[in-house]
């Protein structure tokens, strides 16, 4: 080895001990370990401050409250609940009700977003301006005003109880709620209900089925049209055999307000209409703009081929558009669903009012009503996120 060599060898490995700090691959993952440890050192620096504030201030902490008596009532309830009972069943209807309304909100607006997007495209001069109106005018106005409107400006000036609008027979309408006819069950009546599960999971594997023949051979079958025709005849079916064991209960006026019945709180009316509309605009131009991504050629191969324009819309335009309308649809899903918070406006008993707003109020428990309460909407952000993403990866295209 010459000198020259030997000399170049102890200045790369004297430069080799202190090389660690110039690659960016472990001076990435120091400073990464260095932020997570400062995040959890400010975490636990937090939790240290307010468990001696709570302490200072005589507030045990825990969770030990959920099993205390609640000692209110609430308006709407999906389950059992008196003023009797704890705060954690105050908490599961909260939950239930916001549930309710996300879930009932983003089968209405997607419906809803769909009808008017398409509507946006249509050469029909009077349907495409409707919708254009309809879109610019409810995505501009905040949500809160639109929810203050339908319940103070509609929904609080219908008539009285006793001057109560009547649509349908049995069916009134007033500024107490929407009563409808109760369902009451007779013996025999759960063969409906085993009716219509298993109409459902035939709809769903005739609809698979239906997808693999058309895959293997090319042939179509109506299995949307043949699926709802199970889900509805089927439990019709199973409602005549058992000699239809049920009944309609219809509400009856009793003094100032009717007793008996279904009623649909104006509160819940309202929410739910607020934030159906609101979000089914932002959906309309999710649709328009995945309908305009595709290309103008396949609309062209597919009248070639002998399609109508609406079949051409179901069959070849929506499916390819599908792909670009997922993940921006997904976000509209968590939109409307965090967006129900805005319910303690309308006085709705959704989670945010119940359990973080009067739970809150009179156990002083904040630090653990308002985790737990972020707790809940983050996992039903990551539950649908995680919904949506499957569904998005099942409609995306499969290389061969």
């Amino acid at each position: 080895m010459t000198p020259a060599s030997s000399a170049l060898g102890e200045q790369t490995g004297g430069a080799s001990g202190t090389s660690w700090f110039y690659n960016p691959r472990v001076r990435g993952v120091v400073f990464q370990v260095l932020v997570v440890a400062f995040l959890f050192g400010m975490l636990a620096f937090f939790a240290y401050n307010a468990k001696i504030n709570l302490e200072r201030a005589g507030i045990a902490s825990g969770l030990g409250f959920l099993s205390e008596r609640a000692g209110f009532d609430i308006s709407q309830t999906l389950v059992q609940y008196t003023n009797d009972s704890s705060y954690f069943r105050a908490f599961l209807v909260g939950l239930l009700n916001t549930l309710l309304v996300a879930a009932i909100g983003i089968l209405i607006a997607t419906v809803l977003g769909f009808i008017v997007g398409i509507s946006r495209l249509s050469k029909n001069f009077v349907i495409r301006q409707l919708a254009t109106w309809y879109v610019e005018l409810l995505r501009n106005i905040p949500l809160l005003l639109q929810l203050l409107f339908w319940y103070k400006a509609v929904l609080s000036v219908l008539p009285s109880p006793r001057q109560s609008l009547e649509p349908l027979s049995g069916v009134f309408l007033n500024n107490r709620g929407l009563i409808l006819p109760e369902i009451v069950g007779q013996p025999g009546s759960s063969l409906i209900g085993y009716a219509l599960i298993a109409a459902i999971a035939g709809a769903f594997g005739l609809s698979r089925w239906a997808r693999k023949r058309q895959l293997a051979t090319g042939k179509q079958f109506p299995s949307g049209f043949v699926g709802l025709g199970l889900i509805l005849g089927l439990p019709l079916l199973a409602f005549l055999l058992a000699g239809m064991p049920m009944e309609l209960a219809y509400a009856e006026l009793k003094g100032f307000n009717f007793r008996g019945g279904v009623v649909v709180n104006p509160e819940f009316m309202a929410l739910l209409l607020g934030l159906s509309l609101y979000t089914a605009a932002f959906i309309a131009e999710i649709v328009r703009a995945g309908i305009l991504a595709v290309s103008h050629g396949q609309t062209e191969a597919a009248f070639s081929l002998g399609l109508r324009p609406r079949r051409t819309l179901q069959l070849v335009v929506i499916p390819q558009a599908m792909r670009v309308i997922i993940p921006p649809l997904t976000s509209q899903y968590l939109n409307l669903t965090k967006n129900s918070s805005l319910a303690v406006a309308i006085g709705y008993p959704d989670l945010v009012a119940v359990f973080a707003g009067t739970v809150l109020n009179q156990t002083g428990q904040a630090v653990e009503v308002i985790i737990i309460t972020m707790l809940v909407y983050l996992t039903l952000s990551l539950l649908t996120s995680g919904f949506m993403n499957w569904y998005n990866a099942r409609m995306a295209l499969v290389e061969r």
